[in-house]
Formats: C-alpha cells, sequence, structure tokens
C-alpha cells in the first residue's frame, strides 16, 4: 500500500518533541536522518545522540486528510507556521531498494564483485574471478571504502591452501571472495544472525557452501589461521586485538578495516605486541591495516 511522507522543517525544534508529535498524531513510522555533513560513527555504549541538523521525515497512512493533519501538528507543536511538505510514496521492498545502483565492480585485477543477473563487461582481463552478491539485510556488498580496502588485499594475496577467519562476516563478501581466490575453507563469525543467513544464503550462491562454516560471535573461534579478517569498527578491533591474535598463526597475516584514518594509530598500538604492522592503507578517510604474525 502507497504511504503519505511527511518532512518537517524544524526551524530550531527539538527533533524528538517533533517525533513525538508524528507518532501522536498516527504516524507509522518516524525517521530521523543527518541534515548536515555531520556523521556519528561510534556513539557510547547506550547512548544515541543526534546530528547538530537533524532531518525529521514520518511516514502515515495515504488516506491520512492533509489538512487536518497539518492542523494537528502545528497544534501539537505549538508552530502555527511549522513548515512541512507532503509526498504520496509508493510501496516498495524498502529493505533493498538502494540495490538497484548495486553493479559489477573490480577489485584489484581479477576479482569482481556481482549482483545476481549482473557480469562483468566482456573485455574484462585477466579471466574474472566473480563473487555472486546478495547482501541481504547484512553489511558488505564492496561499495563501501572499508570492505573495499579488504578485497584488493585479497586479490594480491597468495591464498591458495588457506585456512580463513572473518570476524563481522556480514553478507559474507570477505569470507568468500577469499574462497573463490583460492584458500581451502573459512569461518565465519557474527553477532547479528541475519548476517549469518546472507552468508549461508551468498555461499551457496558460489558453490562454496561445504567449505565454508559460520557461528555467533560468542562461539569458538579456533585458532592456527592463515588470514584473520575483521571488517568492523576501531573500538571492537582494539577490545578484540588479543583473540584476533591467538586466532592467527605465527607467519600469518590480519587484515583489519573500519577504522578512521585518526584512529589508525590506536589500532596499530593494540596490535604491535603480536604482529609487524605495515604502513595503514587509506581511502576515503578510512583506513585499512595489515599485520604479519610474529614467529
Amino acid at each position: 500500500m502507497p504511504f503519505l511522507q511527511v518532512h518537517l522543517t524544524l526551524d530550531g525544534l527539538d527533533p524528538e518533541a517533533a517525533e513525538d508529535a508524528c507518532f501522536a498524531t498516527g504516524a507509522v513510522s518516524v525517521t530521523m536522518t543527518d541534515a548536515g555533513d555531520t556523521p556519528i560513527l561510534e556513539p557510547l555504549p547506550g547512548a544515541t545522540p543526534l546530528w547538530p541538523a537533524t532531518a525529521v521525515t514520518a511516514l502515515y497512512d495515504a488516506d491520512t486528510p492533509v489538512d487536518a493533519l497539518t492542523a494537528a501538528l502545528r497544534t501539537w507543536l505549538g508552530r502555527p507556521s511549522l513548515g512541512l511538505r507532503f509526498e504520496v510514496l509508493a510501496d516498495r521492498a524498502w529493505e533493498r531498494e538502494w540495490l538497484k545502483d548495486f553493479r559489477p565492480m573490480r577489485f584489484g585485477q581479477r576479482l569482481w564483485i556481482c549482483p545476481g543477473g549482473m557480469t562483468p563487461p566482456p573485455e574484462a582481463t585477466p579471466p574474472p574471478e566473480i563473487v555472486w552478491l546478495d547482501p541481504g539485510l547484512a553489511f558488505g556488498t564492496g561499495t563501501h571504502a572499508t570492505t573495499a580496502l579488504c578485497l584488493e588485499w585479497l586479490d594480491g594475496a597468495s591464498l591458495a591452501g588457506t585456512r580463513v577467519l572473518d570476524v563481522g562476516c556480514g553478507s559474507g563478501i570477505l569470507a568468500i571472495a577469499a574462497l573463490r581466490l583460492g584458500a581451502a575453507r573459512a569461518h565465519g563469525l557474527d553477532i547479528d544472525p541475519q548476517a549469518l543467513i546472507a552468508t549461508a544464503d551468498n555461499a551457496g550462491r558460489n558453490g562454496v557452501s561445504a567449505r565454508l562454516s559460520m557461528a555467533g560471535a560468542d562461539a569458538p573461534w579456533g585458532a592456527g589461521y592463515d588470514v584473520v579478517l575483521a571488517n568492523i569498527l576501531a573500538e571492537p578491533l582494539v577490545t578484540l586485538a588479543p583473540a584476533i591474535a591467538a586466532a592467527c598463526r605465527p607467519g600469518g597475516s590480519i587484515v583489519l578495516s573500519g577504522l578512521l584514518s585518526a584512529q589508525a594509530d590506536s589500532v596499530t598500538a593494540a596490535y604491535v605486541a603480536w604482529f609487524d604492522m605495515e604502513v595503514p592503507r587509506e581511502r576515503d578517510g578510512w583506513v585499512g591495516l595489515v599485520g604479519r604474525r610474529r614467529r
């Protein structure tokens, strides 16, 4: 069914008060987004901070009378001149809407990430190694700089016969790419059940289910991995440093991403007790770290 979408112009109004007013007047959902360019990447545990400039958008049933709703919101918020913009929104599979812009992408020389039904251009050389991907509700398509940094490292690595651990596997993109590039086995961990579902689905799509296992992040990790991948965030990367070190064999490699340039030093410092760390690789303000476990 379609919806009536309402955009509120706040002009100094408290976003949470606007949210309360929308729900009180019958909204079925309210969304707050960044109206400027001030991302909040790692709030403190339990904190839900808002942006300095916050946009509020609400969805109502399509048959909601616009005039009555306008009057109700202005009365509720005490703003006779409250700015409102209305539009009718056709119903869609919203969790998949963004995928309309997902196209085949190359990482390094051989590796291509392709949504279902699409292929690399016919002139692609050398012969491509393709990962067919549907992220479902999980993170990881290669479109984000942090994932791209990991994929490019995998494309350039010697993975034949290796065992790989993917901490925070999301869609399974990194573990599956490693398998398609020659790894013998991979194990994915994630705290999100949707990620494990997406990883299992994508493993089947790529014919690697027999070589890819997965579990919740609280399950035993195992040890002796040749490569440990972790594309998460800076704080958990620091917290998990001892566990990641214990999982990686002497002489093995770690590939860490999900951190900003300003966080590279603190994350590196958490790993230097076990690893010889390379110069950070940077893309669009994000950083990838690579280290070799000392023997």
